[in-house]
């Protein structure tokens, strides 16, 4: 490494720790600890008092009034058009006489979406991608974007924001992976958490989704997700219920996808048995649209509201759901129930007590673009930097920036989380085939790292090649002080991605550029991992995500060094698709068999299937998600979870286990280079004992400091990352024995070589689901 480049032979600072810890009750309830600092709570009212009231009120509704509760119109779609429908995602009329408020919702996962511009010329802010955000391990910034996009959508007179993607990046290649948090269970559950109620202290309703397993686009409206009970509770479940204990959101949204057999808005075991009876939720789980496929298993299932009901192929609420509670087939008690809960979800969250706004209010974009780009700032990931090429000297005299539409925007992800940021799209290319071109166009944000750049050097020569053209662009770079290639990779909803390899022949772009200049830096703006075959003849590397509409200012200010890098990867990069449980899209061949069919004429029994006959997928990983399967399986990946580099060094020591209920640990980072920085810390354990010890995250802190300075940092671990799920107790089971625990920059270095390592030892433990 370089000077700039991260310290990574750190030396083993601090001996190995042994302390017993004392198991608690037989059976008792996990709590969620502070496993990062965290806002004040937002809940208007306790728990208790929202759910009597929201049970008072539902007693006086009417059954009528009741039934027009628990489900949704689509706008666009909707033949019924009240005067205060707004274009968007959903409508709920509410019921005036009682103050029940009408639900108006949006998609709002990265900010207040219009994806095709259905509000003309409503604008709002762009964060940058969720796994941008995951690549920040900021708690912290995760809460002010949320209620940033919490406060837009409340002026624009939204209470219900659909947002919250909680679903892990099982695979590689998924459509709507740059919408998750990644392929941790701890981070997505409390970076979701803290989004939530950072929406939340808006005093409008957020959602959590996809519940669960919603893991691939392709086919995901009739795919059957296959996994065991355990696995299934101690990853994808445990990221859900991390996030629920910790947002509280008002609503739950279920998933397209089947689980087990049954699909997820219809699936008992999901809905009633783990959401509401072992979690004690009591907010409403809300389809998703299109996601309803019957009335009386629906309901009975746990299912308290069809939303968008024009996108479903049946009304299976209102009328036909009166009929079942008629008939008995659904209890008059659970339309109570339905409704109790959507009110809860309304009381809890503050809605009904601060109702929105009649009519749109002032926004304040400037101030919320602040918040976009420190999202952008501390979720890019210095992937590498060899020699110590970046930062780039202000001194430049030519810079020559290439391809990927640099000269007028960064690139953003599509599907219902497109956002029109202000400042407009400067490019927008509509899709003339795949599940997604109703509803998504391939949309850049008007921040230019070419303007950007020549803000930063207003003296220096900085010029754009688009790239199309690999020899001119290796011309141009080739006397240049500093070449930037931007490589781009577009994912949406609806649809995945075929290849992980970058598309329009940008490796043999990148390289004749780095042949011609050998201080070649690629940005990366992609929606997850991209091969990059070209690692070992480029020295450095950024990797962009989609970083919002000021991601090209943060950019800029990183390349410069007026910003230290301090992204570290929420998902692992793989070598080739080969490392991977699936290394093809199941589904895809019939899907594209599908799509030619149609092509040529024959559109029978295509609808929302796509043509595709139902079809299932075993996750035969279980709960070895990412980092977890790579270290299982024996395979190094090229970049791993949790890596990310910096133009400072850092070390830690003094390694201590504290006793207790839950297991803590607190050590020492230091700053040890010459500029400020900002750096994450990671603690693993060996935990498991049903198949064998696995690799699993327990904690992690960002942590700012200076030159020189030094940090105490705790961390106090949740006991069911350390356990496994057991079916038959049921609950949590934390076997007795020694767990190393290991401090470390990255599950590549999580051993007791290469890490800051001890051990506890725990008592046996069990504890409630």
């Amino acid at each position: 490494m370089g000077a700039h480049g991260r310290f990574n032979s750190r030396p083993l600072l601090a001996a190995t720790s042994l302390l017993a810890l004392v198991g608690v009750g037989s059976l008792a309830q996990a709590q969620a600890p502070e496993l990062a600092p965290a806002s004040p709570s937002i809940t208007a009212v306790s728990s208790d008092e929202a759910w009597a009231r929201a049970d008072e009120i539902a007693g006086r509704m009417t059954r009528e009034e009741k039934l027009r509760y628990v489900f949704g119109y689509f706008p666009p779609m909707s033949a019924d058009k009240p005067a205060d429908m707004i274009p968007s995602a959903g409508y709920v009329p509410g019921t005036p006489r009682l103050n029940v408020p009408t639900l108006r919702e949006s998609d709002a996962s990265l900010g207040v979406a219009n994806q095709v511009e259905q509000r003309r010329g409503d604008v709002a802010t762009a964060l940058p991608s969720s796994l941008a955000l995951a690549a920040s391990f900021s708690p912290e910034l995760a809460y002010q974007g949320g209620a940033m996009i919490g406060s837009e959508a409340r002026a624009k007179t939204f209470n219900v924001l659909l947002a919250g993607g909680i679903n892990l990046t099982r695979d590689p290649w998924g459509g709507r992976t740059f919408e998750y948090l990644g392929e941790d269970p701890l981070v997505s559950g409390i970076l979701g958490g803290e989004s939530i109620r950072g929406v939340q202290s808006n005093g409008i309703v957020s959602t959590v989704k996809h519940m669960a397993l919603n893991s691939q686009e392709t086919g995901r409206a009739i795919v059957d997700a296959r996994i065991g009970e355990a696995a299934l509770r101690e990853s994808d479940l445990l990221a859900f219920q991390i996030a629920i204990e910790r947002g509280q959101p008002g609503s739950v949204m279920c998933a397209y996808n089947k689980v087990n057999g049954d699909w997820s808005c219809e699936n008992d075991f999901l809905l009633n048995r783990v959401l509401k009876s072992d979690w004690g939720y009591r907010g409403w789980v809300m389809s998703d649209w299109g996601g309803v496929h019957s009335t009386v298993k629906a309901a009975n299932a746990g299912l308290d509201q069809q939303s968008g009901r024009e996108l479903d192929t049946a009304m299976f609420f209102g009328d036909p759901l009166e009929e079942a509670v008629e008939a008995g087939t659904v209890p008059e008690a659970r339309l109570h129930d339905m409704v109790r809960r959507i009110l809860f979800g309304v009381i809890s969250s503050g809605l009904m007590d601060r109702p929105t706004p009649a009519s749109a209010q002032p926004i304040d974009y400037a101030a919320n673009a602040e918040v976009a780009q420190r999202v952008a700032e501390a979720g890019i990931v210095l992937l590498k930097n060899d020699g110590g090429v970046l930062p780039f000297a202000k001194t430049a005299r030519k810079v020559v920036l290439i391809g990927g539409r640099a000269d007028v925007g960064v690139l953003s992800g599509g599907g219902s989380s497109q956002v029109r940021s202000v400042g407009g799209a400067p490019v927008e290319i509509p899709l003339t085939e795949g599940a997604a071109a109703s509803f998504a166009r391939v949309t850049w944000h008007a921040s230019s790292p070419l303007n950007a750049i020549r803000a930063l050097l207003p003296d220096a020569d900085v010029s754009y090649v688009d790239g199309s053209d690999p020899a001119a662009a290796a011309a141009a770079a080739r006397d240049a002080d500093l070449a930037v290639l931007f490589a781009t990779q577009w994912r949406s909803e609806a649809q995945d991605i075929y290849s992980l390899a970058l598309p329009d022949n940008q490796d043999a772009l990148i390289d004749a550029v780095a042949a011609a200049n050998r201080r070649t830096v690629v940005v990366m703006e992609s929606g997850g991992p991209v091969l990059m075959p070209w690692i070992d003849r480029v020295p450095a590397v950024l990797q962009a995500w989609y970083p919002g509409q000021r991601g090209g200012e943060a950019i800029a200010r990183i390349l410069f060094g007026d910003v230290n890098p301090s992204g570290h990867m929420p998902m692992t990069f793989l070598k080739d698709a080969s490392q991977t449980p699936r290394p093809d899209v199941p589904g895809l061949d019939e899907l594209r068999a599908a799509e030619a069919r149609r092509s040529a004429g024959d559109t029978a029994n295509y609808g929302q299937s796509g043509g595709v006959r139902d079809f299932s997928v075993t996750y035969t990983e279980g709960a070895d998600v990412g980092y977890r399967w790579f270290d299982k399986q024996g395979l190094s990946p090229l970049f791993a979870f949790g890596h990310g580099l910096s133009y400072t060094r850092f070390s830690y020591s003094d390694l201590r286990i504290v006793p207790g209920d839950n297991l803590a640990v607190t050590f020492t980072v230091t700053n040890t280079g010459r500029v400020a920085g900002a750096d994450v810390p990671q603690v693993y354990a060996r935990a498991g004992r049903r198949d064998g010890p696995s690799l699993r995250l327990v904690g992690f802190q960002r942590v700012e400091l200076a030159p020189g300075e030094s940090r105490q940092v705790s961390v106090t671990i949740d006991p069911r990352i350390l356990a496994d799920y057991d079916p038959a107790q049921p609950g949590w089971h934390i076997a007795a024995g020694d767990y190393p625990v290991i401090v470390a920059e990255s599950a590549a270095q999580a051993d007791l070589a290469a890490g800051l390592t001890a051990t506890a030892r725990l008592a046996d433990r069990r504890l409630r689901p």
